[in-house]
């Protein structure tokens, strides 16, 4: 199997389990009818909430009105882009997986800005003094394939061989 072909195979899993946990919560759960800030208490540490984001990671760059959602959209089809020409020329297994996971978690996103306007978020974890952002399965995909790609960068790098091929 190619690189490549194993960084798409982590995109469709990122964007196909997103998709999935986002259908279930809202439809079949039924937070879709949910108020902002209610929430179903699940472990001392953990609450499903839900939390509606026009913004992308954190709540940055908050999109307002359809000129916003728009604006939003297009970054993140460039973005989607530009990843994906280099999950293309990537050799190696980590950054393609990595690659594929940003990419996935990315498209899956910009699917519920399409089809909400927003983004829909679901996961709490807190305790201990901590209280972490509401997320979705996209957004853990991304923060780990972003995890993945500074590893690669940073503990695991080519060495460098002379233009020759003699030392």
């Amino acid at each position: 199997m190619r690189t490549r072909d194993i960084g798409l195979a982590a995109a469709a899993a990122a964007l196909v389990l997103d998709q999935g946990t986002k259908l279930l919560m809202l439809y079949e759960f039924g937070f879709v009818h949910m108020g902002p800030g209610q929430s179903v208490s699940v472990l001392p540490f953990f609450n499903l909430v839900m939390l509606w984001n026009p913004g992308v990671s954190f709540g940055l760059f908050p999109a307002s009105g359809p000129e916003g959602t728009v604006i939003l959209a297009t970054f993140q089809l460039v973005a989607i882009g530009i990843l994906g020409w280099w999950l293309w020329l990537v050799k190696h297994r980590t950054p393609a997986i990595a690659l594929g996971l940003v990419i996935g978690g990315a498209l899956s996103n910009l699917i519920d800005r399409l089809v909400y306007g927003t983004v829909a978020d679901f996961f709490h974890f807190y305790g201990f003094g901590y209280d972490w952002y509401v997320f979705n399965v996209a957004d853990a995909a991304i923060t780990f394939g972003v995890v993945g790609l500074l590893y690669d960068a940073l503990l695991k790098p080519e060495t460098p061989q002379s233009e020759t091929g003699k030392e």
